[in-house]
């Protein structure tokens, strides 16, 4: 039997690493000055990884480098070794000093507002001290930053939409949606259908994403069409600052206003027309899986 699959797969990480740079400044010259290294050995590295792959992984122009598809194929890969290692030297040193983590979490606003807060006091009561980076980013970007290993989980809206076969998702909660006014609009009942204030003014999500199809949803349920008055917004503090100091109304989740819900500064009225909930809950990567502060994080939500 030939030895040549194995001979393919004895690639020196450093070498990956070096393909990486290479990726991320685009070009040999720029990822020999991030390296600290010539640009010869640079491009005796990249030439030796071409070798033991057997493929060509990048075409050299004026403009800097093209990947060719099997470059495109070990680029994110690539990526997220690099990102792999970078969490490993931090996991490290916070062993050293009793911290569990890092975990990095992405999400959109709303699934972040309605998961986290409640997830991080418990982790907390359960492991002590953790480090933990949060970043808000739109639905279509997180599935890239899974992939790619610059998250470990996403907190997005679930069952909107099939989940991707790479990745892995779990609902941990659900939530009503609400019409939220300020107390311009006290004189509103307690109930109220789409088509009796469809006509006011608005502030509605800009994003293409699950929220904004859910939202757009309920107004085809109630057979009108989405409000022309409407200020697009994707900042959930903003949109509600926006509704409590003015006219303008807005759809969100219960949970998403429930701080100013308590203190009375804005007021949840239910919608006929909602007759399906947010579902909130988690993305991550099926061949990575969760890191342990990561499967705490979702233990910590499923048993409360």
């Amino acid at each position: 039997m030939s030895d040549a699959p194995q001979h393919r797969l004895k690639i020196d990480p450093r070498a990956v690493s070096t393909f990486w740079k290479v990726c991320e400044t685009g070009s040999i010259s720029g990822a020999a000055r991030a390296l600290n290294l010539s640009q010869p050995s640079v491009s005796n590295t990249i030439a030796l990884l071409e070798h033991r792959l057997g493929v060509t992984l990048f075409a050299r122009s004026r403009s800097g480098i093209v990947l060719t598809p099997e470059g495109l194929a070990l680029r994110d890969r690539a990526e997220a070794m690099v990102r792999l290692l970078e969490t490993a030297v931090v996991e490290v040193d916070h062993a050293a000093r009793n911290i569990a983590g890092p975990l990095r979490i992405g999400g959109t606003p709303g699934a972040l507002v309605s998961i986290l807060p409640e997830a991080v006091a418990r982790i907390e009561a359960q492991v002590g001290p953790f480090a933990l980076s949060v970043v808000e980013r739109p639905d279509p970007q997180l599935g890239d930053l899974l992939r790619k290993g610059t998250i470990d989980l996403a907190c997005v809206t679930t069952e909107i939409e099939e989940c991707p076969p790479d990745l892995a998702e779990i609902t941990v909660s659900r939530d009503p949606f609400a019409l939220v006014v300020g107390r311009r609009h006290d004189g509103l009942g307690g109930r109220v259908s789409l088509r009796d204030v469809a006509g006011l003014p608005w502030v509605l999500p800009e994003a293409q994403g699950a929220f904004r199809r859910q939202v757009d949803a309920l107004f085809l349920a109630a057979g009108v069409p989405v409000p022309r008055n409407v200020i697009r917004c994707d900042s959930l503090l903003t949109t509600k600052a926006i509704v409590r100091h003015g006219d303008r109304v807005t759809i969100l989740p219960r949970t998403v206003a429930a701080a100013e819900l308590t203190i009375g500064v804005l007021r949840a009225i239910a919608i006929e027309e909602a007759t399906f909930e947010r579902s909130v809950g988690i993305r991550y990567p099926v061949d990575r899986g969760l890191p342990p502060l990561g499967r705490a994080f979702v233990e910590a939500l499923s048993n409360p």
